[in-house]
């Protein structure tokens, strides 16, 4: 039995959490409101999870955890059944297994996208793209798994791989977040793909009239570069896509992704590098995209949804954020290509994903070893 959780924070312990982590840029400090908006209802628990899309029926969800398990969790009794047929992961720092997506046709062809990070020769790694077919029951299992894409080069260190999938709003093609991999100068170089938010066909291949189809090779996969470590990645219901990143020490990032646009990294920062070293700021090189928002102090991002408004109509519209930082959510307000930050929720612990619910209920996965799947509904 799935038992329910009722969190309340006062007003003034809302407030400190708020003021504690000030915005940069564009954004104001979070508005202080009550909490007790949410009933927080535990499902599951989880081994260091990274991602979790929900299947068709809304009653299922498809979850990965880091180390390689992908699991299909009932959402009514919180059960769970691992599938197997999953690929072998380069499991340590931030890598693992990651994303997971549902193909666009899956209803008819039960495929399934899924990222992870992969070995390489002479200790060098990178994220790597797979698409497979879902076998539900009555064990399940990923079937015919081909790497479709990979990043290239493959790199020392275990960290930045991003690899956030989704998908243009008429599902002809798929975009995906591609890590700088801690290396910084690659993200401005055209001829790798680390640093770059690509555009692919569904099958993997760079997709027609990509910004720098021109140069070819690589250069083809190509929609926008100058990124960090891009960990969420969505299209609003306008139909414009916004990368959500996370900066060095100061200065993640919400930015409305244009094609063949600098994002700027590593050449400006509203933050600095973790040895102290200063970065020029944004507003310094107005010939780069700068953020609709940034945040310094850190949020540390994890995923994020555009809100439908079904169960908090006031937030249609509005980015929710899965903060790893600042232990709970926050909620954010586009306008056009602007963004101010409206209210933080603490939750008491750090959230990687988040998913929205058929009814307009938020399903969150908690971060790290232990990280439980909640349901966050309006009391």
């Amino acid at each position: 039995m799935v038992r329910s959780l009722l969190i309340a924070l006062s007003p003034l312990t809302l407030l400190a959490a708020s003021c504690a982590q000030s915005t940069a840029g564009d954004s104001a400090p979070a508005s202080a409101e009550q909490l007790d908006v949410f009933q927080v209802t535990p499902i599951v628990t989880l081994d260091e999870p990274w991602a979790m899309t929900l299947l068709p029926d809304g009653k299922t969800a498809l979850a990965t955890e880091k180390a390689g398990r992908i699991w299909l969790i009932s959402l009514a009794d919180g059960s769970k059944r691992a599938a197997s047929g999953t690929p072998k992961v380069d499991y340590g720092g931030q890598g693992g297994l990651g994303d997971v997506q549902l193909a666009p046709d899956f209803a008819t062809s039960g495929r399934v996208y899924l990222t992870w990070a992969e070995a390489g020769p002479a200790d060098t790694r990178g994220a790597a793209l797979g698409l497979a077919t879902l076998i539900q029951s009555p064990t399940p299992r990923l079937d015919q798994l081909k790497v479709i894409w990979r990043q290239s080069p493959k790199v020392t260190g275990r960290g930045h791989y991003s690899h956030r999938i989704t998908f243009s709003p008429d599902g002809k093609f798929l975009f995906l977040s591609s890590g700088e991999r801690q290396k910084f100068t690659p993200a401005q170089d055209l001829s790798n793909n680390l640093g770059k938010v690509l555009r692919l066909n569904l099958d993997g291949t760079p997709a027609p009239g990509n910004p720098f189809a021109s140069k070819g090779g690589i250069s083809a996969q190509i929609w926008s570069y100058g990124h960090r470590n891009v960990l969420g990645l969505k299209f609003d219901a306008l139909g414009h896509l916004w990368d959500l990143e996370h900066g060095p020490a100061g200065g993640d990032e919400l930015n409305l992704v244009e094609p063949g646009k600098n994002y700027g990294w590593p050449l400006v920062s509203d933050g600095d590098n973790y040895d102290g070293t200063p970065i020029p700021r944004n507003q310094t090189r107005p010939d780069l995209a700068g953020p609709a928002i940034s945040w310094n102090p850190v949020i540390a991002p994890g995923d994020f949804i555009f809100y439908s408004g079904r169960m908090w109509p006031e937030w249609k519209g509005q980015a929710l954020i899965a903060a790893l930082g600042a232990q709970g959510l926050v909620r954010v307000r586009i306008d056009g290509d602007k963004a101010s930050e409206q209210a933080r929720y603490p939750l008491g612990n750090r959230f990687r994903e988040i998913v929205e619910a058929p009814d307009g209920a938020l399903l969150v996965l908690e971060d790290g070893p232990g990280g439980r799947l909640l349901m966050l509904s309006r009391k």
